[in-house]
């Protein structure tokens, strides 16, 4: 399958879904975006930029869900525009799809929602490019059928996200194994490296993470091999106004992503 102008697939270059776990001011959105652009352009990394405009799944009702669809959309275009990569946002069932599909280039389906059929034929019938996560509830083998449902609405642009599993209270865990058996669905496979290191409402009225891991899966996830990588990442995770906890500090990618070329190029020769 193709995203924008590059190919996506096991036989390719690793591509990046990076950017703020939600879109915060349009300002430290052209920030991350531009800086992740230089980066990725010098070591040869297609980089599809990520943002939420709406994040229904918060802890508390007090908890920041992003700046709404409007302004969402607007930022998620200039950092388009102006600095010209693809991008990214999910959506939720109450979401203005044909609105979200006119400007984005990859649609994202939340996790939680991976079984709702007629949320992910929906989504499906944009014609969109879409990055399925798989919930914190499913088992890999079980992403066959969320594929088969986006494919019978008339979509073979379907890639499957790993995110993790739940492992008791406040925990999750990142199996492997799943990266292989996704494949067995024939989509493309992306490791989402920095939810999977949530820690599901850990703080009480919200999640915590221990990010110190988000480079340890990372380069599992690239060894193993998969088609992408999805990374939340932050200038300064401390202030983030949401999941700053499991969000890479934004100075530590180009470093990060160094060491996954590497990895990359030896796996995939």
């Amino acid at each position: 399958m193709k995203i924008a102008d590059f190919e996506v697939g096991l036989d390719r270059p690793f591509f990046l879904i990076a950017g703020p776990d939600t879109l915060e001011s349009m300002q430290l959105c052209l920030d991350v975006a531009g800086h992740l652009k230089e980066v990725t352009d010098r070591l040869g990394i297609p980089y599809v930029f990520k943002g939420s405009f709406d994040k229904a799944n918060r802890t508390s009702v007090k908890s920041y869900r992003g700046p709404g669809v409007d302004e969402g959309l607007e930022i998620l275009t200039a950092v388009r525009d102006q600095i010209g990569v693809p991008v990214l946002t999910d959506v939720h069932e109450d979401t203005p799809l044909d609105a979200v599909a006119e400007i984005v280039d990859v649609v994202q389906t939340p996790a939680f929602l991976c079984r709702q059929t007629n949320f992910i034929q929906s989504v499906a019938r944009l014609g969109k490019p879409m990055n399925v996560k798989k919930g914190q509830f499913l088992s890999p083998w079980e992403m066959r059928t969320v594929v088969e449902k986006a494919r019978a609405a008339g979509n073979e642009q379907v890639m499957c996200c790993e995110r993790g599993y739940m492992f008791g209270y406040n925990n999750l865990v990142a199996d492997m194994r799943s990266l292989a058996i996704m494949r067995e669905t024939g989509c493309p496979v992306v490791m989402d490296a920095t939810h999977s290191v949530q820690l599901p409402g850990g703080q009480g009225d919200s999640s915590g993470g221990a990010r110190e891991f988000i480079p340890v899966l990372a380069r599992a996830a690239i060894a193993v091999g998969v088609a992408g990588l999805f990374t939340e990442t932050h200038p300064e995770p401390e202030k983030a106004l949401c999941d700053g906890p499991n969000s890479m500090r934004l100075a530590d990618m180009e470093g990060m992503l160094e060491t996954l070329v590497e990895i990359d190029r030896v796996v995939k020769c």
